[in-house]
């Protein structure tokens, strides 16, 4: 067994004015709960970045320890998100968040909270992720920054960051496996009735705009048909032959309407339905290929990890119980 698992890891959780709650909930979850069916487990210590009264995201108002020495003697500091990403770390909390890093503590990050990293200067040479909200407002706030906003979370070894929130529970069960080992890290999520991992390669989300304005709503039917009916073959030619236009008006109608060319719109709908016949059945990765319409497991396979960043199967185990 080694030196962590036998010292227990100071977990520090942090707290400041404008608590996300739900980010600290998540935090607390996995590492403050008591869990006697561990020999071994974390020690843990909450703690504020600045004088209280403090308030949460839902103006509750609450109070926690102020003591900045003892966040320099943590294993581990998460941040659960921040109150905004232009909003400045205070100076005390900042030098002694660069001491605890400087005394060896690993640093994670959920959601918003990379920027309370990035304003510390402690991202040099990283890659971090944040939610895909924030990546273009950090990258604008902190030049130079390196960002992944494909991804659920990133391990850079004293710095890991996670993308929305929760994500943040990924990162947490990744850091317990990392720590403990993965039947640790499973007898947690089992208990959070969580699948025990996502990949932190799997992108955050698909973007699949649809805007039925007034001026290319005319196709709307065509979407409707086309997503009854993504087993069947889909050309340029027989979508401009149902909506009775010339293809150059369907192609431009289309990219008004969806944003997107009918190609990738269709393949983000068909990639669409494989999520949801690998979440809900068990077909095989054949089938589900010809009922969406990829016609093949290896084209389906193709496009999916392209687009999600894991296999079929992969995400398909995500929720199995």
């Amino acid at each position: 067994m080694d030196n962590k698992k036998l010292t227990q890891p100071l977990v520090t959780i942090l707290t400041y004015d404008g608590l996300c709650m739900f980010e600290f909930g998540i935090a607390m979850e996995v590492f403050a709960l008591p869990r006697p069916e561990f020999e071994h487990w974390y020690r843990y210590q909450v703690i504020a970045v600045e004088p209280g009264p403090l308030t949460t995201s839902g103006l509750l108002s609450f109070e926690a320890v102020y003591d900045l020495a003892a966040l320099e003697q943590s294993d581990l500091i998460i941040i659960p998100g921040w109150r905004g990403i232009e909003q400045k770390v205070p100076s005390t909390f900042k030098e002694s968040l660069i001491r605890a890093h400087n005394n060896g503590a690993r640093i994670a990050t959920i959601c918003s909270a990379a920027c309370v990293l990035a304003d510390c200067g402690l991202l040099a040479g990283k890659t971090v992720t944040t939610h895909w909200r924030y990546i273009e407002a950090l990258e604008q706030a902190y030049p130079g920054i390196k960002t992944d906003p494909n991804v659920l979370y990133i391990d850079q070894g004293d710095i890991l960051t996670s993308a929305g929130s929760a994500a943040g529970l990924d990162l947490c069960l990744y850091i317990v496996a990392q720590d403990y080992g993965q039947k640790y890290a499973n007898n947690v999520a089992r208990r959070l009735v969580l699948p025990a991992h996502r990949e932190g390669g799997q992108v955050q989300f698909i973007p699949r705009p649809v805007n039925f304005d007034k001026q290319a709503g005319d196709i709307a039917p065509l979407l409707s048909v086309i997503k009854a009916s993504l087993d069947e073959s889909w050309t340029i030619a027989r979508m401009a032959k149902v909506t009775h236009i010339s293809e150059r008006s369907l192609l431009r109608k289309f990219k008004a309407t969806t944003g997107d060319t009918p190609k990738n719109w269709l393949v983000l709908e068909r990639i669409s339905l494989v999520k949801e016949l690998l979440e809900l059945g068990s077909l095989s990765v054949q089938e589900i290929a010809f009922r969406s319409g990829f016609m093949t497991a290896e084209t389906l396979r193709h496009h999916f990890r392209r687009q999600l960043g894991v296999s079929p199967l992969s995400y398909r185990a995500q929720f199995k119980s």
